[in-house]
């Protein structure tokens, strides 16, 4: 069995951002700070998955059909169900939630199972965080999204390890520019 998910990730310098960013909001909230390595936006999570169906998340993700877009993390929060505090974007860009939608349809026509919750766009920061009484403004970041990822996470002592298993360029259609509105 291995732990699987796809997600997208962030350039090294808005990574970087979102855990200075984080650290400054710890200070408000306590909880552990996400390192930049681990800064991503989950997509579709798996789970405990055979490793005998690694080949089929692969071939499901290869018939999905998206665009290339920026991500905007306009605002910060935090979810005291789970005690994380995240950063995403006020309303999901239409090209994200295409992309999510579309690689769930193509998970499910594969015999995934996956959580039947609403795709909540969002990049956790701190885990384990107190409710803020205020949080400083979030910087103003970069997130061209030209791909999304299958990731394999391992837990150890440590925490959580990712590993890229394979990665999935987004391709613009014929004479479309999707970076800008």
């Amino acid at each position: 069995m291995v732990r699987l998910f796809f997600a997208i990730w962030p350039p090294a310098a808005t990574a970087q951002a979102l855990e200075r960013w984080a650290e400054g909001a710890r200070r408000e909230t306590g909880g552990r700070t996400i390192r930049a390595a681990a800064v991503h936006l989950t997509l579709a999570f798996l789970g405990e998955t055979p490793a005998q169906r690694i080949a089929a998340a692969i071939g499901a993700a290869r018939r999905v059909r998206a665009v290339p877009h920026r991500l905007p993390l306009e605002e910060a929060g935090h979810w005291a169900h789970n005690r994380i505090l995240w950063a995403g974007p006020r309303e999901i860009p239409a090209a994200l939630e295409a992309l999510a939608q579309s690689l769930a349809a193509e998970l499910a026509r594969d015999g995934f199972a996956l959580e039947q919750r609403r795709f909540a766009a969002h990049v956790t920061v701190l885990r384990k965080a107190r409710a803020p009484h205020r949080l400083p403004p979030l910087p103003a970041l970069e997130w061209p999204v030209e791909e999304f990822s299958l990731v394999r996470s391992t837990l150890d002592a440590a925490g959580s390890r990712y590993d890229v298993v394979e990665r999935f360029p987004l391709s613009a259609k014929s004479g479309e520019n999707s970076f800008f509105p």
